[in-house]
């Protein structure tokens, strides 16, 4: 399945309709961006430790139907309905972290390895929490080159596609990300891992 063009009229319409009175609209839209939402899951996963119980698929629809729930957003383009959505894939894969750590209190915890922390030349040692932690810590900071985070980082987009979901310039998300990567790298170096 082909992703459909930036400013594809039809795209925009079925963004528009997707919680209105066109409940087919909602089909077409989730056709039209499940290769898009697939491998910004497989983006979120690829963090993930091995033997993850949920999948790329079930990340994918658990955030299709949490976007379909969604009845005070006014979408404005593709950028920004995949902006959100990985924002919520990031917030189910937490969810699901402290869910886990909730039920084996009484075990010892044990760090969780995230690949493609070398991207942020982060240590490998560090979880899923600590990172989202340290994201939270830098959203106070600089609250757009953290999202620029979430969206390169665990989003899986790339610099034009979060050039376009944030209406900024490619360059500007090259000098955020550079940014981010330097702060965030600082911040977990500094702290314990697991927790």
């Amino acid at each position: 399945m082909h992703s459909p063009d930036l400013d594809d009229p039809s795209l925009t319409q079925w963004l528009a309709q997707f919680d209105g009175p066109d409940p087919a609209a909602g089909q077409r839209l989730f056709e039209a961006l499940y290769d898009d939402l697939r491998r910004m899951a497989r983006g979120h996963m690829r963090k993930e430790y091995p033997g993850h119980t949920l999948s790329a698929t079930a990340l994918t629809h658990e955030a299709w139907f949490r976007l379909a729930e969604q009845n005070r957003t006014q979408w404005r383009n593709r950028g920004h309905f995949l902006a959100v959505a990985s924002t919520m894939m990031r917030r189910i894969l937490v969810n699901h972290e402290q869910a886990r750590r909730a039920e084996k209190r009484s075990a010892e915890l044990t760090s969780i390895s995230l690949s493609g922390l070398d991207e942020i030349a982060l240590p490998a040692d560090r979880d899923v929490l600590a990172v989202h932690e340290s994201l939270l810590a830098f959203e106070a900071v600089d609250e757009r080159a953290a999202k620029i985070v979430e969206l390169r980082f665990f989003g899986g987009l790339e610099i034009e596609e979060i050039a376009e979901a944030l209406g900024i310039s490619p360059a500007t998300v090259k000098r955020d990300w550079t940014l981010a990567k330097a702060w965030l790298h600082r911040d977990l170096s500094g702290r314990q891992p697991g927790g």
